[in-house]
């Protein structure tokens, strides 16, 4: 390890203030006064400087130190650093910051490490289709694990937030419509990124966004304002986000939207009151993108105004906007913030910083051999391929066309058919796209010579080029056709007429779905549609593989198509992963965790919705003077919780073990799930607990518990659930975690709309 000068002049700081107390101090109490003894030493701008983190962009080793940014970090004007990517360009900055500044103050490196670093996974919305923590867990590691190799130290991972809107672009970040499924989730990912110990150089800070409320923006446009009431976000919206603080996330971003009135990032309630007195983060704060300055155009005030309300609120760094940097210094000269708050500000960076290590040695993510050898492994790519095979949802496969045969020849069209840029999937900003395998390349690859495969594009992503061009942003081309649609048809039609089975690749481009790609119509584009609807006029077997960032309108497809499997953007290994599944050489794991709408009109559509006064009878369509549409029915078209596979599973013998319990007691249910089919397969089987009677409004059902399982033909498996007082408590209009006495249903089954069902008594 290389000698350092600059932990000396700390040293007798550090002993004096340890020396002082008798007692031995807490982790806490240590970080603290480790900051402190560093505060003590620094000037008001150095202090102000560690709340500033601008985007480097990309350098060229040996040109960094003649940058503006460089001359910042000199100065003592950065804290950290984010868009910057490799060993020998994060060492560079890393050195001028802890060999020219004075305090000699080491940076933090972030990135959107959000689903994979290299090695890529499923989209998170994918991910969580795999209902499997211990897998969700181990690809936050393995992307830590890459991107520590690298020289980030801090990724802005997991994204948490609640989505029943997939309008919103994000759902594709998220974990989908359920908040007891969507809190499991964040704390795998904040485990698999943070580890035991931070200061192991193969760990990263987590930092859980968006901070709050983001995925219910109106109109599912984003950026969007949120009008919630507190009834819903504690007890729907706030759960993933109190799970991801629990389980030690070290950071927080704040969101773009406003809450009640006051945008986030200037929501002292939000910051102050709940997330550091209520849940005891004990982390930094950090905006999103611009996002001081941008409360600007939400009208609350000049850019002085929110700087000084965004630091009151309790936001620590200022990400991109240099508001903190430029205005900090004459709102303290004018009394409107105190030099006070910028220490408190300060001291959580560089606990964060003691915390990763930096302080003893700044270096330690720049270990080029690390970054030789950990990164885009033949190992992290076959584990890749696993997960992404687990990812996907099998959502109709009428006469059993899948698994396919490897024989004959097979028709292999679509814009999504060899597109290997698309397989990553939105926010996958260190991936190398080039190298992501494609479906025509992995199906290649499996038959060999068993089997041959056809290819024809058949159709653009889209008619309209502009519109196209919008969806295949940072260098995900389609590369699009100049010939007239027929013309593809045509072209496409006549492979088809060679082939025994055709498989349409079809859907969204990756950024279809993400940020700033909200959607009005979630259909598939038109062209694709007219596409599909030739190959199925073949009378040829037809197997749709259906790219999707979020849950799409695919009522026609699903009436007409024989076979739908929905492969999301799997990431790097897509293309071996999907021919795996299509060939049986893996089988569908996935299950939604976002209701398909049938409509447009129906959304928001979920399944923990409540009940209205006047609820339409289960199993019509339509009553007058009830809850219900005239076009369609009530329910999605497809439920969370669905999917198939390649097997079938027979649920019996609902038991619990008592009718009543007392609210300290614990209750067990148990159901047999039998494999009915000839093949081994997985089954998530689901548990549902209603509250039918409370002092407010309790939703029809609530996802309480899960186990996946996997089954030989003919085996059986008792599972077993226990349902304990927090399963069933809630908070009440006065905001009280209450476990309220009397009749609750428990329902076990497949999906949210297949269950059994008993009832039982809380005393």
């Amino acid at each position: 390890m290389q000698m350092l000068k600059y932990p000396f002049f700390l040293l007798p700081v550090m002993l004096l203030m340890l020396a002082c107390n008798s007692t031995p101090p807490s982790a806490n109490q240590a970080l603290d006064r480790k900051a402190d003894s560093v505060l003590a030493l620094m000037t008001l701008e150095e202090k102000i400087g560690q709340l500033n983190l601008p985007s480097a962009g990309q350098f060229t080793t040996g040109q960094a130190e003649n940058s503006d940014i460089a001359k910042k970090i000199e100065r003592g004007q950065v804290g950290g650093l984010f868009n910057i990517k490799s060993v020998q360009a994060i060492r560079e900055m890393q050195r001028i910051a802890v060999e020219k500044s004075r305090m000699k103050i080491p940076l933090i490196f972030g990135m959107d490490v959000i689903h994979g670093y290299e090695t890529t996974f499923p989209i998170p919305l994918a991910l969580s289709c795999t209902w499997d923590m211990n897998l969700i867990e181990q690809t936050a590691r393995m992307a830590a694990t890459e991107a520590s190799a690298d020289g980030i130290n801090w990724v802005f991972s997991p994204m948490v937030d609640l989505c029943r809107d997939p309008r919103w672009g994000r759902i594709a970040e998220g974990s989908g419509e359920d908040p007891f499924l969507g809190a499991q989730i964040a704390r795998a990912m904040v485990r698999g990124y943070q580890g035991n110990d931070l200061s192991a150089p193969n760990t990263v800070l987590a930092c859980v966004k968006h901070f709050a409320l983001y995925g219910a923006s109106e109109s599912g446009r984003d950026y969007n304002t949120v009008d919630m009431s507190l009834h819903r976000m504690y007890n729907e919206y706030f759960v993933p986000y109190q799970a991801a603080v629990e389980a030690g996330a070290a950071s927080i971003m704040t969101s773009f939207n406003d809450i009640n009135g006051i945008p986030a990032t200037a929501n002292r309630w939000l910051i102050t009151d709940v997330l550091r007195r209520q849940w005891k983060f004990d982390g930094f704060v950090v905006s999103d993108y611009t996002g001081i300055s941008e409360m600007v155009d939400h009208g609350i005030g000049t850019l002085p105004e929110v700087t000084a309300k965004a630091l009151t609120a309790g936001v620590d760094m200022d990400m991109v906007s240099e508001a903190y940097l430029n205005h900090i210094p004459a709102l303290i000269k004018e009394g409107k913030i105190t030099e006070r708050q910028v220490d408190e500000a300060c001291r959580q960076i560089l606990k964060a910083k003691f915390r990763l290590g930096l302080f003893d040695d700044p270096y330690r993510y720049c270990n080029e051999q690390r970054a030789k050898t950990e990164i885009f492994t033949p190992e992290n790519r076959a584990f890749a391929r696993r997960v992404a095979a687990e990812s996907f949802v099998l959502l109709k496969n009428q006469k059993d066309i899948l698994p396919l045969e490897k024989k004959g020849t097979i028709a292999l069209i679509g814009p999504l058919a060899h597109a290997p840029e698309n397989m990553t999937g939105t926010w996958s900003v260190a991936a190398r796209h080039s190298e992501a395998i494609s479906v025509l390349q992995g199906l290649q690859r499996a038959l060999g010579d068993k089997a041959r495969v056809l290819y024809a594009k058949g159709s653009n992503l889209h008619d309209d080029a502009a519109y196209e061009e919008r969806a295949t942003l940072f260098g995900k081309t389609l590369r699009r056709d100049s010939r007239p649609a027929e013309v593809l048809r045509q072209e496409a039609l006549k492979v088809a007429r060679q082939a025994d089975v055709i498989v349409a690749a079809l859907g969204e481009s990756a950024e279809m779905s993400g940020e700033s790609s909200s959607r009005t119509e979630l259909t598939i584009p038109k062209t694709q549609s007219e596409l599909l609807d030739a190959l199925l006029a073949t009378g040829k077997p037809v197997v749709l593989l259906l790219f999707a960032g979020r849950p799409l309108v695919i009522t026609k497809e699903y009436e007409k198509v024989p076979a739908i499997l929905n492969v999301w953007f799997a990431g790097s290994e897509a293309g071996d992963a999907i021919a795996d599944v299509l060939l049986g050489l893996a089988s569908p794991g996935g299950r939604l965790t976002a209701s398909f709408p049938r409509n447009e009109g129906q959304i928001p559509v979920y399944y923990s919705q409540k009940n209205t006064g006047r609820p339409l009878e289960q199993g019509k369509w339509f009553t007058k003077f009830r809850s219900n549409y005239l076009d369609v029915p009530n329910e999605p078209l497809l439920p969370f919780g669905y999917g198939l596979t390649y097997t079938t599973f027979q649920y019996s013998d609902l038991t619990l073990d008592k009718t009543s319990m007392g609210a300290d007691d614990t209750l067990r249910v148990t159901v047999s799930v039998t494999n009915t089919g000839k093949r081994e397969g997985t089954e998530v089987v689901q548990l549902y607990i209603r509250d039918k009677v409370a002092t407010v409004t309790r939703p029809v059902k609530e996802l309480k518990g899960f186990e996946k399982i996997q089954l030989k033909p003919g085996e059986t498996r008792t599972v077993t659930f226990a349902i304990t007082r927090r399963h069933l408590s809630f908070y009440n209009n006065e905001l009280q975690w209450v476990c309220e006495p009397g009749d609750f249903e428990v329902m076990v089954g497949r999906n949210a709309a297949d269950v059994l069902s008993k009832t039982f008594t809380v005393n």
